[in-house]
């Protein structure tokens, strides 16, 4: 083992049981990845880590869930996952995010790394870190030697079978992604779908957000205009949690689903998340080995 280095998986999180599996398959890809170095997943979501500690110390809940773990039940956040690990002695950290784009989650990530490797101490070798990487999102970021084009067209290439399935349905293919109301990510979104039409000429591919911009009535035009008639709804999410069970395919009548039928479209969901798909996973793996090498970590 090389126990002074070791990597956390940083992930937004969820709050559904059946989505928890995933994130864990996930985490356990990234360690066969990296034989020998320990990968911790923490959740950056004080409200959902906030809702496990709540089911934790809940009898009835622990009795009608058995099978969840208890490092879900558990989990920390980025800085107390950190904060174990340096107690251990570990002095070099790699922080990978799952998240889908640069936002304010990837922004406070940054934050939290940067106050923690300005910590300076009167003998140097006393130190608490060595060296703290983050890595990229699933998108990329600003990354002067990683342009975050090259990183958008990795991810459009890995969704190949959506864009097939569309074809094969005569559909549309619609992403929705998370959004942000207070962050420009925007523009990430909106680069990817015309990545996805450039690759996939024969399918209409379009995304819109469940908070921010683009919102699902900036696409109705463009479904209109290609007088669509069928649409395959998936969530361009890590996993099909909360937004992709309630706000994209919910019976609801603000869901994506009930507001897309309405129109008159004929509407296939597909609740899958990103991180089934294992040439997705293996970006981020890849992120974190990018990380690593541009900080001069040795990973195995």
């Amino acid at each position: 083992m090389h126990e002074n280095k070791a990597i956390i998986l940083a992930t937004f999180g969820t709050t559904v049981e059946t989505a928890v599996s995933g994130l864990l398959s996930m985490c356990r890809t990234m360690s066969d990845a990296f034989p020998g170095i320990p990968v911790t997943m923490a959740f950056t979501s004080n409200q959902i880590r906030w809702i496990w500690q709540r089911r934790a110390r809940d009898p009835v809940y622990l009795n009608a869930h058995p099978d969840i773990p208890g490092e879900i039940l558990k989990i920390q956040g980025v800085l107390a996952a950190i904060a174990n690990l340096q107690d251990r002695g570990v002095d070099t950290l790699i922080v990978q995010p799952t998240h889908i784009v640069p936002a304010e989650e990837f922004h406070d990530l940054g934050s939290y790394i940067r106050g923690l490797t300005s910590i300076t101490t009167m003998k140097p070798k006393w130190r608490p870190f060595k060296t703290i990487a983050l890595g990229r999102p699933l998108l990329g970021s600003y990354h002067l030697q990683r342009p975050y084009s090259g990183d958008i067209r990795r991810v459009a290439e890995a969704l190949s079978e959506d864009a097939a399935l569309a074809r094969d349905r005569k559909a549309a293919l619609v992403y929705m992604g998370h959004g942000n109301r207070f962050f420009p990510s925007g523009g990430l979104y909106l680069e990817f779908a015309a990545r996805m039409r450039q690759l996939y000429p024969d399918v209409l591919t379009l995304i819109a957000t469940a908070e921010g911009f683009p919102a699902l009535d900036d696409i109705l035009t463009d479904l209109r205009h290609h007088e669509v008639r069928r649409v395959i709804l998936k969530p361009f999410l890590l996993v099909a949690g909360e937004h992709a069970s309630r706000d994209l395919a919910g019976p609801e009548e603000d869901s994506w689903l009930s507001r897309l039928t309405e129109q008159g479209f004929e509407v296939t969901p597909v609740l899958a998340g990103l991180n089934e798909n294992p040439d997705l996973v293996q970006i981020l793996i890849d992120h974190a080995a990018e990380a690593a090498a541009d900080a001069g970590v040795e990973l195995p």
